[in-house]
């Protein structure tokens, strides 16, 4: 079995690679840096904005500005951190929008807001309990500043190390520790309050 940083190392050179066929006009090589990136920068959007459509364009967003920006790419830092870096600045972006112009949005283009179960699904009790925990834990993260909520996201739901948190919002390890600690604190302060509540 491979250790994380062995695989780090060799997505690295990937990185590279790709980075320098697009620089010399292969732009295949962009394709395949969004197919290797696209599912960990949707969840990071979807998770720092609450929303899948906003996520949705967020991600596409994000990679309109790498494949703008790739060819300045310095290849000594890490592509991972860079993308990561420019998703999180557009879902603050994002974050600045009004709550209507998205829910117009949504109504505009005839969203459906109903959809079957799926077979085998969980008793409803179960599932109402779930959701009503997953919409608290949102509602709960949207309620953080966007220092906040970037730097727990990056740790808890996307895995990131200190260090490469750091690197992601160019801020200082203790920086990054003291805010995954403030964002921690106030989230549990917001899911006691809830459970008192009910």
């Amino acid at each position: 079995m491979r250790s994380r940083s062995t695989i780090s190392v060799m997505r690295e050179t990937d990185d590279t690679a790709l980075v320098e066929r697009f620089k010399n006009g292969d732009e295949s090589a962009f394709e395949e840096l969004v197919r290797a990136y696209q599912d960990r920068i949707y969840t990071l959007c979807r998770h720092m904005l609450g929303d899948i459509h906003d996520a949705e364009d967020a991600a596409q967003d994000s990679f309109l500005k790498a494949y703008q920006h790739l060819k300045s790419f310095v290849p000594e830092a890490s592509l991972y951190t860079w993308l990561y870096r420019i998703a999180v600045n557009t879902c603050i972006d994002y974050r600045r929008k009004p709550f209507w112009e998205s829910l117009f949005k949504r109504f505009a283009e005839g969203e459906e807001y109903l959809a079957e179960p799926p077979s085998g699904a969980p008793s409803p009790d179960r599932l109402y309990e779930s959701k009503q925990m997953g919409d608290l834990l949102r509602q709960s993260l949207a309620r953080l500043s966007p220092k906040l909520r970037s730097s727990i996201v990056l740790k808890e739901v996307e895995g990131l190390s200190y260090e490469e948190i750091a690197e992601v919002l160019d801020i200082s390890m203790g920086t990054v520790k003291s805010r995954i600690a403030r964002a921690r604190d106030e989230l549990k302060k917001m899911m006691k309050k809830y459970t008192e509540q009910k």
